[in-house]
């Protein structure tokens, strides 16, 4: 096993054990929200997000309390977007990391609550009293909270709604992804240098232009595993932008130029973090492992 798998087994790991504790017992009242919420977050998933929080920790005396917090609280938005989008008004998907998605195991109703429920316990943790100063805190909320409205997550969504059955240029199509895929993942880059407090304006900027690049690479490939993977691999239904004719790079540039594209963005990604010498190599190779996936 390759020394990137290792960390990533233990990162993985302690993720688990973190949103663990910051999801409310299955036991408390009300206990069917609770159980609903533990299952659509905890045991999958490739907790990439939680994962560059960690590695952009790496580059600075991180405050191990706030990192954690953070890769909780943007892995718990994460998880309540893939909820909503699920759902029959949305992508009405079957299927979400080889289960039941969460209103065909808990109904729709329930699943709605969940999303909402678990959008705001992302800030309730990220929001708990610690040892960074306040300003740095109030930061990361604000960072969070702007990469998963309108102006972020949430809009990229209504975009990519908006666009089912059109033709769109590559221009359009990359600002709908800016936002539907890359704004949460450059937040959870940004958490990660955030909970350094060593790290200034310029080396956070730099992580920036790295989570840019890489946040677009990422949906690139996702287009190119919908075509090429199968479900089993996926750990959801494959093929299902084709199915809903939506946009995708693949349909705009073909299988290999999409390919090719996304490698480009992730070369580019790994220049943005030249100055950070062997502290960014965990970036470097978490870049790497955006295009190599196979799910």
């Amino acid at each position: 096993m390759s020394e990137l798998k290792q960390w990533q087994q233990r990162a993985r790991a302690q993720t688990e054990l973190v949103l663990e504790r910051v999801l409310p017992a299955a036991s408390s009242l009300p206990e069917g929200l609770h159980e609903a919420m533990r299952y659509a977050v905890l045991g999958g998933g490739k907790r990439l997000r939680p994962l560059l929080v960690l590695a952009a920790a790496e580059l600075g005396e991180s405050d191990q309390a706030a990192a954690e917090a953070a890769l909780a609280a943007v892995e718990l938005v994460h998880a309540y977007s893939l909820v909503h989008d699920d759902m029959p008004a949305m992508d009405n998907d079957s299927l979400r990391r080889g289960k039941p998605t969460c209103h065909v195991q808990y109904g729709e109703a329930a699943a709605l609550l969940v999303g909402d429920a678990l959008q705001t316990l992302a800030f309730d943790v990220l929001s708990r009293p610690g040892a960074l100063p306040a300003a740095r805190q109030l930061e990361m909320v604000h960072t969070l909270a702007r990469a998963s409205g309108s102006l972020g997550m949430a809009g990229g969504q209504a975009i990519d709604l908006q666009s089912v059955g059109r033709q769109i240029g590559q221009a359009e199509l990359e600002t709908m992804h800016r936002l539907k895929t890359g704004a949460l993942i450059r937040a959870a880059v940004a958490l990660g240098g955030l909970s350094c407090p060593d790290l200034g304006e310029d080396a956070l900027a730099k992580l920036d232009s790295y989570a840019a690049k890489l946040g677009l690479a990422f949906q690139v490939i996702d287009d190119v595993l919908d075509c090429e993977a199968d479900t089993a691999t996926l750990g959801k239904t494959a093929g299902k932008d084709q199915e809903a004719d939506k946009p995708t790079y693949v349909r705009l540039m073909g299988l290999a130029a999409a390919r090719a594209y996304a490698e480009r963005l992730v070369a580019e990604a790994q220049q943005a973090l030249a100055g950070f010498g062997e502290r960014a190599e965990r970036l470097r190779q978490l870049a790497a492992y955006v295009t190599a996936r196979g799910n």
